[in-house]
């Protein structure tokens, strides 16, 4: 179920009706009832794959019981260690298996030595690295000691399926999310209030920013046999914002029903184009994503508390892997690979840590958005040989972008809200409109909010990006 189709539109004013009309004191009841509809909500998509959820969640809730049960470190170990197997396993079945196994097919063909490997014609299941990589990481906290073990299935299995972030995040953590989930949450018109706006704000950003960005980029990158260097970078100027409005908006939704409910996800974007550095750029990125691999990568390979040339190389490893996750693709690989040798060359040359201001600062905002953009093209390209067609057609065969003055004009003023409020955010301008004191102003915003996005927006449902991750 997607959150701009209907379906939901109608779906979660009845959950939310449904969920306050329980008693705030009936807690278990009420996350029984969560739990019910963010499986409902899931099997929109394809109904068995909820199995696979439900493996998981079965799977890392018994390991977290054995961990907490054994005394014994190796015991603890291979519960752990079962449940990260038995887990990635699945991932690599439905994600990476035919793209592994095509290429090692290409490779011994290259040598002359015929190989017939079997493929499965599976379709990918929705949000599977989202909530594989939630579960995982409640498995390590609890072997770590930072969590203790969930005893009741319904509240741990709530924890791995909660609807708001089931299928593209945030990616949250069991210290955050599962006492929620103990807690009462009395409906309060605050916090309701607050948590529409988020939605209407991640609406606006979807549908008014990145679907019309959509509009040029998809027709650009889809048929890049038909177009001239100029169509390639307006279309790669264009994608930055494209995913950044898709995916930050898809993550403001969700933490607005969340908020609607009573509960509070982690901010999962942070005006990530308002770094100085490629490292501050990840910082603000896909937070929860981000995070994610630090902790459970980046600091067990041992993180920057080894010798310069190691610390290099767990950099340039956790985001290959990072590449790796968003999917089974060459460009995915290269683009994850380019980051982590940005990221490595700052660090050598000490820009990570310099503080700029000024000129410099305006500098370094530039060459940063420059080479993310530029990364931008290996993620977006269908494969590599066009990402090399777009990259040379841009400095090669610039030519005359094919204008669609319309939609310009409404990406225009769509980009001129996003900048005025991320602009006032950054330097804390003192604007409030959304958030005014006065109920009057507030209730103005959101009305005149909802207008534009149905009057400027692409409401034909399209897919979130992150949806195929």
């Amino acid at each position: 179920m997607l959150f701009n189709s209907i379906a939901f539109l109608l779906f979660f004013p009845i959950v939310c009706l449904l969920y306050f009309c329980i008693s705030a004191a009936q807690i278990r009841i009420r996350n029984l009832f969560l739990l019910v509809a963010s499986y409902y909500f899931y099997m929109n998509w394809e109904p068995a794959y909820a199995l696979l959820l439900l493996t998981s969640t079965i799977v890392t809730y018994l390991a977290a019981l054995g961990i907490g049960h054994f005394e014994e470190k190796r015991k603890k170990k291979f519960c752990l260690v079962s449940s990260l197997v038995l887990n990635l396993t699945i991932l690599f079945l439905f994600k990476y298996y035919n793209f592994l196994a095509a290429n090692i097919e290409t490779a011994f063909n290259a040598c002359g030595l015929g190989i017939d490997i079997p493929e499965f014609s599976l379709l990918l299941p929705v949000g599977i690295s989202f909530y594989t990589f939630q579960a995982l990481g409640y498995s390590i906290d609890v072997y770590r000691g930072t969590t203790k073990v969930e005893r009741d299935f319904p509240t741990y299995a709530l924890f791995v399926s909660f609807f708001p972030q089931l299928v593209a995040g945030p990616i949250e953590r069991s210290n955050n999310l599962l006492p929620q989930f103990k807690q009462k949450h009395s409906f309060d018109y605050d916090s309701v209030m607050a948590g529409v706006r988020l939605m209407v704000w991640g609406y606006f950003m979807k549908l008014v920013l990145a679907d019309r960005c959509g509009l040029y980029v998809d027709t650009i990158f889809n048929n890049v046999d038909k177009h001239n260097g100029g169509s390639y970078l307006v279309a790669s100027l264009l994608f930055p914002f494209q995913i950044y409005g898709d995916f930050a908006g898809y993550s403001l939704i969700a933490i607005g029903v969340a908020r609607v409910l009573g509960f509070r996800l982690m901010e999962n974007f942070h005006r990530p184009y308002f770094a100085s550095t490629v490292g501050e750029f990840w910082h603000r990125w896909h937070i929860s994503l981000s995070t994610w691999f630090k902790d459970y990568v980046y600091i067990p390979l041992g993180g920057n508390r080894v010798s310069r040339m190691r610390n290099y190389f767990n950099l340039f490893v956790t985001f290959v892997v990072s590449g790796i996750w968003h999917g089974a693709n060459w460009t995915f690989l290269c683009w994850g690979s380019l980051h982590g040798l940005l990221l490595c060359i700052e660090k050598a040359l000490g820009v990570s840590k310099q503080k700029y201001t000024g000129v410099r600062k305006f500098y370094h905002w530039m060459m940063t958005f420059v080479l993310v953009c530029f990364a931008w093209i290996l993620f977006r390209a269908n494969n590599l040989s066009e990402a090399v067609t777009v990259i040379t057609g841009i400095f090669i065969n610039p030519g005359t972008p094919k204008p669609e003055y319309a939609n310009f004009i409404a990406i225009g003023l769509a980009l001129a809200v996003l900048l005025t409020k991320e602009f006032a955010d950054e330097y804390q301008w003192k604007i409030r409109v959304a958030e005014s004191k006065s109920w009057f102003v507030r209730h103005v915003y959101l009305i005149m909010m909802i207008a534009y996005i149905i009057l400027f927006g692409v409401l034909g449902g399209d897919q979130f990006i992150y949806f195929q991750f």
